[in-house]
């Protein structure tokens, strides 16, 4: 048996253990959410270590990446600056392998490869893999990460420009505060803002905090690509009209977990002690029958 573990800065009402069977092998995953405190994260890190086979971090990521490139996240990396025997993953892996690859995995659900005629996506950065896999099926895709994640009221156009924006900005965001890092423990909604983008667009994706950040109270007909999601989550998107809802990462007993708390789960199973490859996700994807899950709504 293994155990994988997400240390969370996120609210602990979203805590979740259960075991997940890979072929022979039970792994326990637990995501322990600590309501924004930082301090108890890092030490929870250190007693944890060596104890788990994988860490997870959630609520942040370690190092953004961007065409091969990959972007430290400073603030980030001191919360695991103890951690000297367990492996440690945010997600990345399998944001550029399992959601990448979603439309294809998701197809046997689907039942045929989708078209969207705008889709908006409301943070980005963190999220290549999938942006890229939606540029190939969308007329337009209108990113937000200058409004939603900085304030900054300007939408980006185009994979294209959105990664000139990334160029130039993420090596200033490798020196943000977690303060500017972290978006809150508990994803409450706030009033709905930048609404055009929202009603123009017929597929909105990302991750669901952030997408619950400014959602208005009419999502009708659309498609929502989303992840680490609770039956409250996808009860709120069904009524609010949502046609249907992917989940990047597979559910277990009612939870969709974050990519993080799944990285961790595959790093655990495979037992190499270290993070896994793009290429040794990708196998695990395949051998284990890593799938999206779609639900319909309509």
């Amino acid at each position: 048996m293994k155990y994988a573990v997400s240390i969370s800065l996120g609210s602990s009402s979203r805590n979740k253990k259960v075991e997940v069977k890979f072929k022979d092998e039970t792994v326990i995953i637990e995501r322990i959410g600590l309501d924004g405190d930082v301090a108890k994260a890092k030490g929870l890190y250190k007693i944890l270590d060596g104890q788990v086979d994988a860490f997870g971090m959630g609520g942040l990521d370690l190092y953004l990446r961007l065409e091969g490139k990959e972007y430290p996240l400073k603030a980030a990396l001191k919360l695991v600056e103890n951690v000297k025997k367990t492996p440690v993953v945010d997600g990345r892996g399998l944001k550029h392998t399992l959601e990448r690859r979603i439309f294809e995995l998701a197809a046997p659900s689907l039942g045929e490869r989708p078209k969207f005629q705008q889709a908006f996506i409301p943070v980005a950065v963190d999220r290549i893999g999938l942006a890229t896999a939606i540029t190939e099926l969308t007329e337009k895709v209108v990113f937000g990460d200058l409004m939603v994640a900085l304030g900054i009221p300007l939408p980006v156009y185009g994979l294209k420009n959105f990664k000139r924006v990334a160029r130039v900005m993420l090596p200033f965001v490798s020196h943000f505060p977690i303060s500017m890092l972290y978006y809150g423990s508990d994803g409450a909604e706030q009033e709905p803002k930048y609404q055009k983008y929202w009603e123009e667009s017929d597929l909105i994706a990302g991750d669901f905090l952030f997408m619950r950040k400014y959602m208005p109270a009419s999502i009708e007909g659309k498609t929502i690509i989303t992840n680490t999601t609770t039956t409250q989550n996808l009860l709120l998107l069904r009524e609010r009209g949502a046609r249907r809802v992917i989940t990047s990462t597979p559910r277990y007993d009612g939870r969709s977990f974050g990519t993080n708390m799944m990285e961790a789960a595959l790093t655990a199973y495979a037992g190499l002690g270290r993070q896994l490859t793009d290429n040794e996700l990708n196998i695990l994807i395949d051998d284990l029958d890593i799938r999206p899950k779609v639900h319909l709504f309509d």
